[in-house]
């Protein structure tokens, strides 16, 4: 592509928001652009979803290698590791391919706005270019929320440097019990590691009821996990082999020996630093979000944001699904955003799912429910995997019998709560689902089962 060459649609990085945008606004006809500062398939393919899920499964299967007596842990780690860096690869190229194939540019290189319809492209051995586009998605992203008192380095990691450490650490403190901190906490205990968890909350999983969070924790306490609630972080001090972190608990104060700190308080919008915002007039909320109208489109009408830079939880579907919508408005179509069913998963074991609207919502606005529930406890296949801690919860509407919400905790909950999301979706009632033959014997029952409840 040659200086000032123009586009139809510009996007700014290259995650599951990014790289969706692009190929939809190249199949609708639109010669599209993609910009990306660091690896194609952004944050997610290689620094979170993608590598976290291939430890996570490594760790079950580690476990499981553990309960057989057939395992070396440092071989077993290394091996991991290896493992999820070809999966990381084998996605990163998969999105390469579907990029070229679909005939989007992909530029590489950090993108900043010159004004309203240009953008320079930075690279520190091509120098730089200019791109004027008609359309501008921006799909910028997030990266984890830094804490003044425990700032990154050293023996101190964000979930980044957590995914790629070399050798499974003795100990691990873990500041933040929200669903990454969760799920990486977890998985480093089932290769060993001796872990603390320190979450400044009543209840880790801070936004999940309790009921589902119950079996999640026990689990937590069965993997020799050390969880404080009530936790307020003051401090730490670094040295060669390990750090001492400072809290205070119920007017204690306490001190963690671990090895490393792995912070997960969250993440922070990539609205700032060299973007250029300013420069088009467009400012971001105190959060560091940009405000968007129904079709992801900012309030200046031709520029678009999508993901972790907007409203809502920083889920990689939900960037995905906003992608879609944007790059169609830009070519004229009617499509609208709507947040009717956006499924939360935690990828503990088990997991918990939720999708839709709880019971406690439904109550906080006087809105008339009924509930089914079944437990994975008398499911045939849940028995014959060894699985069955949890249960599946659906809530209903007590007059129409449409599904409003559900929440899955449990093996697999991650794949059940697709249909549950499909039956609020295209408006199901219970009724429905529990008229519905599912296979025998399989999970899936259970959604039959609850539904057969409500």
């Amino acid at each position: 592509m040659n200086a000032l060459e123009a586009v139809d649609t510009l996007v700014i990085g290259s995650g599951p928001g990014g790289y969706v945008a692009a190929l939809r606004s190249s199949q609708l006809g639109m010669k599209t652009a993609v910009v990306e500062r660091q690896q194609i398939g952004g944050v997610c393919t290689h620094v979170g979803c993608i590598p976290s899920k291939a430890l996570i499964g490594e760790a079950e299967r580690f476990t499981l290698r553990r309960q057989w007596g057939a395992v070396d842990q440092g071989v077993s780690f290394q091996e991991a590791q290896a493992f999820k860096q070809a999966v990381v690869d084998k996605q990163s190229g998969g999105v390469q391919f579907l990029l070229k194939t679909a005939g989007v540019t992909v530029l590489a290189g950090e993108a900043n706005l010159i004004d309203a319809h240009t953008a320079a492209i930075h690279h520190a051995e091509e120098g730089e270019r200019h791109i004027v586009f008609k359309h501008l998605i921006l799909a910028t992203g997030s990266r984890p929320i830094e804490i003044s008192a425990l700032p990154f380095g050293g023996r101190i990691l964000s979930s980044s440097e957590a995914l790629s450490l070399p050798k499974i650490p003795e100990s691990l403190v873990v500041v933040g019990g929200g669903y990454i901190g969760v799920e990486l906490g977890q998985m480093f205990a089932r290769f060993g590691t001796k872990v603390t968890m320190l979450e400044g909350g009543e209840q880790i999983l801070p936004g999940f009821e309790a009921e589902l969070v119950e079996p999640v924790i026990r689990q937590l306490k069965k993997d020799g996990i050390t969880i404080l609630t009530g936790a307020k972080v003051t401090g730490v001090d670094q040295y060669t082999s390990h750090i001492d972190l400072h809290y205070t608990r119920l007017n204690d104060h306490g001190v963690v020996q671990a090895e490393y700190a792995l912070i997960t308080v969250g993440r922070k919008p990539n609205t700032d630093g060299t973007l250029g915002l300013e420069n088009i007039g467009l400012s971001p909320t105190p959060q560091g979000l940009i405000e968007i109208d129904a079709q992801c489109r900012t309030s200046i009408p031709h520029i678009y944001a999508i993901g972790d830079i907007v409203q809502g939880p920083a889920l990689a579907h939900k960037a995905s699904y906003e992608a879609k919508i944007a790059a169609e408005a830009t070519a004229g179509k009617p499509s609208i955003i709507d947040y009717k069913a956006i499924p939360l998963v935690v990828f503990s074991h088990p997991e918990i799912t939720s999708v839709g609207l709880s019971e406690t919502e439904c109550e906080q606005k006087s809105i008339p429910t009924v509930v089914g529930k079944s437990a994975f406890s008398i499911n045939g296949r849940a028995l014959a995997l060894k699985e069955t801690e949890g249960f599946v919860k659906i809530v209903a509407h007590a007059t129409t019998g449409l599904v409003l919400g559900a929440q899955i905790v449990g093996a697999d909950a991650s794949t059940l709560i697709s249909e549950l999301s499909l039956a609020i979706e295209m408006g199901a009632t219970v009724e429905d689902l529990a008229m519905t033959i599912h296979p025998h014997p399989t999970l899936g029952e259970i959604i039959m089962e609850a539904a057969e409840q409500a």
